[in-house]
Order: structure tokens, then C-alpha cells, then sequence
């Protein structure tokens, strides 16, 4: 995964990726992560691991979606949390977010890249950056942990920042952030087994947009 740090154009998540890789619990992640793109069928694609820090520069990230690890399907992940392939049908949970999104602020999305909320500063990172085929939740004792508290740790020294933490594992990083300096938005994971423990009607995405408004930001385009 080293030479994939090279894709990455910010400098912030350049630096912090080179200074984790030479930490011994990267080393072994490398490893783990390498020997199973060999040996099984995993998601997303390899060049795709770090794809949401590609695309999401760190100075204009005003928003955090923190899920739990990729899609498991053929043809889903592409890299960022939630988000699938334009040409793949959307799974439950994506379908689930834009019910809310609608009911929130009556907009409906059809965009299920979600590159339109990247375009505007969202970072869709999950805690977990692989996973085997068909296989939930399987590289979760690999030690992506540590790394994505890293991220995390370096997100929470901004100002100004939307957290959307949807679950128990993306609600363990609430820690991190100061809810003086941050709005942190917290309710259960979007998926079918879950999203009526407070998903449905959380109003996240208002509430994110009035916040970003309040403190001179542009709002997002749902």
C-alpha cells in the first residue's frame, strides 16, 4: 500500500500516511492487506484503499460521514463510505441516506458515487478500508484502527468541522472531536437492521448545513 501514498496530493495526508507507514503496526497491515488482495477477492479495488484521501483535501474537509468498512458486494465500493459504482444498484443503506436526505430537506439524489458531496469538502471514510468478498467486516482486527485514529485525531485539529458518526463503530471516534469546536452528529448506521434506532428522522443533513451557514461556510448541496 506504500506506493499508493504517492496518488495522494495533499500534503497533510501525504505526510501523515508516510510518518504511520513507518510505524510497525503499518508494516504489518501492509502486509495483511497485500497477501490477501493475492489470495482472495477484495474490496474496493487496490488502488481505490485510500481513495477518500485523494479526493477530499484536508484544508477544505468541512464535513465528516465516518462508516464501518466497505461494501462486500461485486461492483459496490469504490473507495469511499456509502458510496457505489453509478451503474450499480443501490444497496439499502445508500438508499436509506437519501430517504433522509429527502425527508430532511426535500432533495432527492441520485448521484450514488456520491461525488457531488466530495466535490464540497465531505470526507466518506469508513474505519475499516478493506474487505474480503462477501465477508463483512473480515480485515477488521487487521490493524486499520490504528490508522484511521491517526486520520481522525488529525481531523479533530481543525475548527469548524461536521462530524456524522452513523453506528457503534464510527461512535467510537466521538472522543476525539471537541464539541465546542465541532457540530458531532451521532445516531445509529443506516443499514436495514438498524436504521429505525435513529437514522430515520435524524435531520443530520439540515442540521449540517445550518451549522456550516452559521459559521460563514457554504452549505452542502445534497
Amino acid at each position: 500500500m506504500i506506493q499508493l501514498i504517492d496518488k495522494i496530493t495533499c500534503q497533510v495526508w501525504r505526510q501523515l500516511l508516510l510518518v504511520e507507514s513507518k510505524k510497525q503496526y503499518f508494516v504489518e497491515l501492509n502486509k495483511r492487506v497485500v497477501q490477501e488482495y493475492k489470495e482472495h477477492i477484495v474490496y474496493p479495488k487496490f488502488d481505490d484503499i485510500f481513495r477518500a484521501l485523494e479526493l477530499t483535501d484536508y484544508q477544505s474537509c468541512k464535513v465528516l460521514i465516518l462508516g464501518q468498512d466497505p461494501y462486500h458486494k461485486i461492483g459496490q465500493a469504490i473507495g469511499l463510505s456509502f458510496a457505489v459504482q453509478l451503474d450499480c444498484k443501490i444497496p439499502y443503506s445508500l438508499q436509506n441516506i437519501f430517504k433522509e436526505v429527502l425527508r430532511d430537506i426535500g432533495y432527492v439524489n441520485t448521484k450514488r458515487d456520491l461525488i457531488n458531496w466530495v466535490n464540497q469538502g465531505v470526507l466518506l471514510l469508513n474505519t475499516v478500508l478493506t474487505v474480503q468478498e462477501g465477508n463483512p467486516n473480515s480485515h477488521k482486527n487487521f490493524g486499520w484502527q490504528q490508522l484511521i485514529n491517526a486520520i481522525i485525531h488529525k481531523l479533530a485539529q481543525k475548527d469548524k468541522l461536521v462530524v456524522m458518526l452513523w453506528g457503534k463503530n464510527a461512535q467510537s471516534m466521538e472522543k476525539y472531536f471537541d464539541k465546542s469546536r465541532h457540530l458531532v452528529l451521532c445516531t445509529s448506521h443506516p443499514s436495514p437492521l438498524s436504521v429505525y434506532n435513529g437514522f430515520d428522522g435524524c435531520g443530520h443533513f439540515s442540521r449540517c448545513n445550518q451549522y456550516l451557514v452559521e459559521n460563514g461556510m457554504e452549505k452542502i448541496d445534497w
